[in-house]
């Protein structure tokens, strides 16, 4: 789906609606937020479409500004379209997970640069079969979506994965010594995922970054996140999934530069990858 953050804010959203009104009712963010009991920071996410108000925000809102009957049903049927729409990507994971693969698949295919940041999983390109049915497996359990789909989504990711023999493209990741470590399906299953990092690193566009533990970093990312090109990034949360554009997606590129730099590469990725190996197997 397309971003909720973009809908909230496009031309004649909601988020403009409300900033609109809380200018007409000669307001600042602060005496809004003094008002309502809020912070600051919660007006500002809500005018800026960062956060969705939820009913009771909304009426507070518009009796704070004395909102006519008219602004009041056009901003609530406003609001429960975009709640409706937040609840896309959920009863897509409700419905099947080759639905939301499919719909990375179109994303990624489009792009001729993909960059990705994981801070505790492994990048979803990279995944083994085994590897990638334990993640599914884990959002069947927090989503209750259907447990026959996990085969037919983990079949999806793995075709997804041909995608990184198009030569066109080039794929840049970043991983940190975490997702290396933390043990998300059965240790044989971990050691072959690991494996097939060392493996896909020799592709000559493909980078593969690892940040070790006791790494000092420019920037510390909030959340893991991929990059389609220069101007589309794409965050999963247990919740939904969101994408920034334009300036926002500059960031989060810049972000990713940063941890490039910070990141080893080549050899030296390769020994914090066999050190994880080395001590699973030892631990086995």
């Amino acid at each position: 789906m397309d971003s909720i953050e973009d809908w909230l804010r496009r031309p004649g959203g909601l988020a403009g609606h409300l900033r609109e009104l809380r200018r007409g009712a000669q307001l600042t963010g602060a005496e809004m937020a003094r008002r309502l009991g809020w912070t600051q920071s919660k007006v500002s996410k809500i005018e800026t479409g960062k956060q969705m108000p939820s009913d009771e925000d909304l009426s507070g809102w518009l009796a704070t500004c004395h909102a006519s009957e008219a602004s009041q049903a056009t901003l609530l049927a406003l609001l429960h379209e975009a709640q409706g729409l937040h609840q896309e990507w959920r009863q897509q994971v409700r419905l099947g997970q080759s639905t939301i693969q499919r719909n990375y698949d179109q994303l990624v295919s489009k792009a001729t640069r993909i960059r990705n940041a994981e801070i505790v999983y492994v990048p979803g390109l990279l995944q083994t079969p085994g590897y990638a049915r334990s993640r599914i497996e884990e959002g069947v359990r927090l989503h209750g979506a259907d447990p026959d789909e996990v085969e037919s989504a983990t079949a999806r990711r793995m075709l997804r994965q041909q995608v990184l023999y198009d030569t066109s493209k080039k794929f840049e990741f970043i991983v940190f010594e975490a997702a290396l470590r933390v043990l998300l399906c059965p240790p044989l299953d971990m050691l072959a995922q690991l494996d097939r990092l060392t493996n896909v690193a020799d592709l000559p566009h493909i980078t593969l970054g690892i940040i070790p533990f006791g790494r000092q970093l420019s920037t510390a990312p909030q959340n893991s996140f991929l990059l389609l090109g220069d101007d589309l990034a794409v965050v999963e949360t247990f919740i939904g999934e969101y994408m920034f554009h334009g300036e926002e997606a500059a960031a989060y590129s810049n972000v990713m530069d940063r941890l490039a730099d910070d990141a080893v590469h080549g050899s030296e990725a390769r020994k914090v990858i066999q050190r994880a190996m080395t001590e699973l197997r030892n631990a086995s």
